[in-house]
């Protein structure tokens, strides 16, 4: 089996802050999301005999390349890297990995996390298609099932309003030799949707040529494709995370301060004379004084003082000096009122 991370989108929604850090590196609760969705696959490289992680990117640079090896070596796996150089849509994507598509396939996008206790691939299904129920299909790719969990349809942002399934960029193929051949009918027919090549159609062609598709729902769905939704899903991984292991390091140095829990705070990050919580990430060798900060994501190497914000993203190596406000500041910026 070969885990398929495509990955190879601008994360334009996200800027500033991926300017200098690629989306799926981004640090969440002190670690790439990137390397998180990778180790919420530990219990499958336990289990299948997994060969390869295959990344499918742009033009990262070379130094990216070498950080996404490393996290595939880490775990003790090759990593292959294949280009895509025009953002043509996830079919078009996947496609570049073509010598990778044989044999049984975990499809992940690297922009989507997700909980479940219970999650696994039952060896009597041919293809899984994790979901989640959402108040907003028309954002999504969606599937409409029958009671069994098998799926009827497959759609690509709906208008109206037929299923609440989104499809959570979470797959399993036990054949992706047909998945290749669907993907590969879509680009010789220039068949597009909202001018891009998508995986959803491929999928509903293969739907009508009678290849099953089951549906999974997952307990908890967080995705990054927005700085709500980082804050948002940093939230869920603080509330998780907490109930497992102490989340403040121990080298962080707390100085007449109120932490309200759930809270990640890196190494050699001093806060003083400040309220932090609850739901606040702060990376490593930051410094915070006189402060309020609640729900919020601050990277490594920030200044922040007499500020009062909540709902925010604030990047690395970054001066905020006082004043009330949601603020959405990149690397390397400084602000003083």
């Amino acid at each position: 089996m070969k885990i398929i991370i495509p990955m190879a989108g601008e994360g334009s929604r996200l800027r500033p802050h991926t300017l200098n850090t690629p989306k799926p590196l981004i640090p969440i609760v002190g670690k790439p999301i990137l390397k998180r969705l990778i180790e919420s696959f530990s219990r499958f490289i336990e289990i299948f005999s997994i060969e390869e992680i295959v990344f499918i990117i742009g033009d990262l640079g070379k130094k990216i390349e070498k950080q996404l090896i490393k996290i595939s070596n880490d775990i003790g796996l090759p990593g292959v890297i294949y280009y895509q150089e025009k953002p043509l849509g996830t079919a078009d994507a996947l496609l570049k990995a073509k010598k990778s598509l044989n044999g049984p396939i975990i499809i992940a996008f690297s922009d989507t996390l997700f909980h479940h206790e219970k999650f696994r691939i039952d060896a009597k299904i041919d293809n899984i298609i994790w979901t989640k129920r959402v108040k907003n299909p028309h954002l999504f790719g969606i599937v409409k099932c029958a009671p069994s969990g098998l799926i009827t349809h497959f759609m690509e942002k709906p208008k109206n309003n037929v299923s609440n399934l989104a499809i959570i960029g979470i797959y399993y193929f036990k054949n992706s030799s047909l998945l290749e051949q669907e993907l590969q009918y879509l680009l010789d027919h220039n068949i597009k949707n909202e001018k891009e090549y998508q995986l959803t159609s491929a999928l509903e062609n293969m739907r009508k040529k009678g290849i099953p598709f089951s549906s999974k729902e997952v307990q908890e769905w967080m995705d990054f494709w927005k700085s709500k939704k980082i804050i948002s899903s940093n939230s869920k991984i603080l509330s998780l995370e907490s109930k497992k292991e102490e989340l403040i390091h121990k080298k962080a140095i707390i100085k007449n301060s109120v932490i309200i829990k759930p809270c990640f705070i890196g190494e050699n990050t001093t806060i003083e004379n400040s309220i932090i919580g609850p739901y606040v990430s702060i990376g490593k060798f930051t410094k915070i004084k006189n402060s309020n900060i609640e729900k919020s994501i601050i990277q490594d190497h920030t200044k922040i003082i007499y500020a009062n914000i909540s709902n925010s993203m604030i990047g690395n190596h970054t001066s905020y000096i006082g004043k009330t406000k949601k603020v959405n500041l990149g690397d390397y910026s400084i602000l003083n009122f």
